[in-house]
Formats: C-alpha cells, sequence, structure tokens
C-alpha cells in the first residue's frame, strides 16, 4: 500500500485512543500507517488485533494487519471480539501488545483504535501513543528485512471461561435476566456465556449491526436505558443490563427495571469481593458516591481514592495490588484481569451476589444507597486554564 502522499489528521489521537470518522479523516490508508506505526516504535514480535462489529472495522482490520506485517511484525488476528476480549488475550497468551478496533459507545460514522502493551498495560498519549502519532504522521518507518505474518485465532470461548472462573457457576440461581446488546458486541459474548449458565436469557438487540437500527449503544445515556428496563418489567425478570458498542462497559437495572448507578455497582462488587478476600484493596474515582468507600471500609477493606482516567486507576491498582477498582461510568477493574476493566465479569459477579443472598437486586442495594448523588454534571468552558485556577 503506497502511503507517501497519505495525510494523517494528529487530532484523531486523543488522550487514550484514536478516535475518528471513517471516510474522513480515518480510513485504511491511516489504518495502515498506524499499523506499521505501531509496530516500529513497540518494537515487538507480534501484536494481537481485535476488533468489533462496525460496518467499517474489517476494512481498517485489514488495513491495520498490513501495517504491521509490512513492517516485519507478526499479527495475531482475534477477529470479532469485545474490547475486554482483546484485554484478556494479550494478558493470557502473553501477547506483548494489543490493538482494538472500536468506536465504543460512539455513532456507526465513527471507528478508532485502542492500544495496550503486554499485560493490557494501556497506552495513552503520555506512555507511548503520542510516539506512534508522530511516527504515522511523519511516514518515516524503517523498512524491515522480511515480512511478518497475519495468524488467525479466536478466543472467544477462552475468554467465556475466564469471565465464569470469577464466580461459582454451581450457586447461580435459575433467575431470569434481560441483555440488551444494542446490536454490540454484547451480542457474541453474551450469548455464549449464558450456555454456561441455569438463567433465562431474554434477548435483546443481540443482531451484530455497525448501524445501530435500536437506539445508540451508549447505555450511560437514561434514553438508551429504556428499552431494557421496559422488558425487565414486562417479563418480570430479576435483573437485566445493558452494554455499550464494544461490550466493556455495563450498566444494570434491578427487578423493577430501576437503573443501578456505577456507584452502587461498585457497591455491590465489592461487597461481593471483600467476603471472599477480606482486607481487600478497592480503587475508586474521586467521583463515585460516599457510600462507596464506607462501605469498603466498613467491610474491613482498604479504600483509596483515585482522579477520574482508566490509565490512571489501572496503574494505581498495580501499584497498590487492589483487587477491584471502579468508576462511575461503567468501567470496572479486576487484578486477575490483568487489572483491565470488564463489564462481564462485574454483571457475573452481581448474577452471583443475587443468586447466594436469595434476595432482590433492590433489597441488596437499599442498606448500600443512603448517599446523595448528583450524577455527572459537565459544563463547557471558554478559558480552561482560568476556570481551574478560579476553583
Amino acid at each position: 500500500m503506497n502511503t507517501a502522499s497519505v495525510p494523517v489528521d494528529p487530532t484523531i489521537f486523543k488522550a487514550y485512543d484514536v478516535r475518528g470518522i471513517y471516510g474522513e479523516n480515518l480510513n485504511d490508508e491511516v489504518a495502515y500507517r498506524i499499523g506499521r506505526a505501531a509496530a516500529q516504535y513497540l518494537q515487538v514480535p507480534e501484536i494481537a488485533v481485535g476488533r468489533d462489529m462496525r460496518n467499517s472495522s474489517p476494512q481498517l482490520a485489514a488495513a491495520l494487519l498490513r501495517g504491521i506485517t509490512d513492517q516485519g511484525v507478526n499479527a495475531i488476528d482475534l477477529g470479532m471480539t469485545t474490547t475486554d476480549g482483546l484485554y484478556f488475550a494479550v494478558g493470557k497468551f502473553n501477547y506483548p501488545a494489543g490493538i482494538m478496533i472500536t468506536a465504543s459507545h460512539n455513532p456507526g460514522k465513527y471507528n478508532g483504535l485502542k492500544f495496550c502493551r503486554a499485560q493490557a498495560f494501556p497506552i495513552s498519549l503520555e506512555s507511548g501513543l503520542a510516539d506512534i502519532r508522530d511516527l504515522a504522521v511523519s511516514g518515516n518507518f524503517s523498512e524491515p528485512s522480511s515480512k511478518g505474518q497475519a495468524i488467525k485465532r479466536d478466543i472467544s470461548d477462552d475468554y467465556v471461561k475466564h469471565a465464569l472462573s470469577f464466580i461459582d457457576v454451581n450457586k447461580v440461581r435459575p433467575l431470569k435476566v434481560v441483555i440488551d446488546a444494542g446490536n454490540g458486541m454484547a451480542g457474541l459474548i453474551m450469548a455464549k456465556v449464558f450456555q454456561h449458565l441455569p438463567c433465562e436469557l431474554v434477548p435483546l438487540y443481540f443482531e451484530l449491526d455497525g448501524n445501530f437500527p435500536n437506539h445508540p449503544a451508549s447505555p450511560i445515556e437514561p434514553e438508551n436505558m429504556v428499552d431494557v428496563q421496559k422488558k425487565v418489567r414486562e417479563v418480570g425478570a430479576d435483573l437485566g443490563a445493558a452494554f455499550d458498542g464494544d461490550a466493556d462497559r455495563m450498566f444494570p437495572v434491578d427487578e423493577h427495571g430501576d437503573l443501578v448507578d456505577g456507584s452502587m455497582v461498585i457497591a455491590s462488587v465489592s461487597n461481593s469481593l471483600l467476603h471472599k478476600f477480606p482486607g481487600s484493596t478497592i480503587l475508586y474515582n474521586l467521583i463515585v458516591s460516599k457510600s462507596v468507600p464506607e462501605l469498603i471500609n466498613k467491610l474491613g477493606g482498604k479504600a483509596v481514592r483515585t482522579r477520574v482516567g482508566h490509565s490512571y486507576i489501572k496503574a494505581e491498582m498495580r501499584k497498590l495490588n487492589g483487587i477491584f477498582g471502579g468508576e462511575h461510568s461503567g468501567h470496572f477493574y479486576f487484578r486477575d484481569n490483568w487489572y483491565a476493566d470488564s463489564g462481564l465479569i462485574a454483571f457475573l459477579i452481581m448474577l452471583e451476589l443475587v443468586s447466594v443472598e436469595n434476595k432482590p437486586l433492590s433489597e441488596l442495594l437499599k442498606p448500600l444507597d443512603h448517599g446523595v448523588r448528583s450524577g455527572e454534571i459537565n459544563s463547557t468552558v471558554s478559558d480552561v486554564q482560568g476556570k481551574l485556577h478560579a476553583l
């Protein structure tokens, strides 16, 4: 692929990933350049590559794989998988790096790339993504003595087995569960997960469709939770959950169809883990409910507050050997998952908790939910530094 005249827009490189509109500032040639840049910068023998179900993902993946192999590095083609599946593969099979093609919860016209090193350690602008950006923009690639190979590997069954290892499947009761995949990657993985559970699965929008015909795969927006709430009430389910486009974030609802926010997920997962692993360290970001650290401390755990952002919380978890970390935004991190986030694992722990306690989810959450929460409030300001100084 001749990319000598292909411009790469540096603004598609965000703090933690690459994100752009396919056909505008992100295309196959740009993906090829990024593949070569990543391979040259990382200096590793192989890179695992996964992709989501977006309409542009197959083309971008093919171009990225060519870029990696043209730079003399082997590419492990995982095919369609979830973002947490990619992290799992890198950790479990000791791949020295991984790249996931996805735009997560963004509309279908968007796509992007997420990067990690060995053990699923995230690559941000501060830890290498800026170097990959600069190489991709300049196109100053060294010519390898030989090309790498692309090798296909399906890790879906391995990942399902890994996720289920966080719970005692034998303790899960035959609950009725609604899952809204939002036409995203959860439709692929959750069907396999429930084959190993005694539960009745009520699937919503499991058809993989990058056009997101039913609603945006962004469950952090309350309007995109309406369908799962309605279905839980309609079928009398014990609980439900919605996942975002790449299925790394999870947003549950209780048996009444009422929303369960991120703080309460952190509280309930912490409750479960601290009973299994007393005295563990658990991290939470600075905008979750104060009831979270109160619960952790009450149960004998060590509560540690961190700044917002997955790279910060993952790094702090590694430093402190934290067993679990959570953010209000639906990201939940697990030490025994290479400190990577997994909405699936968080969901399974909540499912086990409801089963073991033999109580409705709303009743389990009631004693944990005693703080007042405003929800996330965002403001747009013209002078960021001036406002920060004033604060």
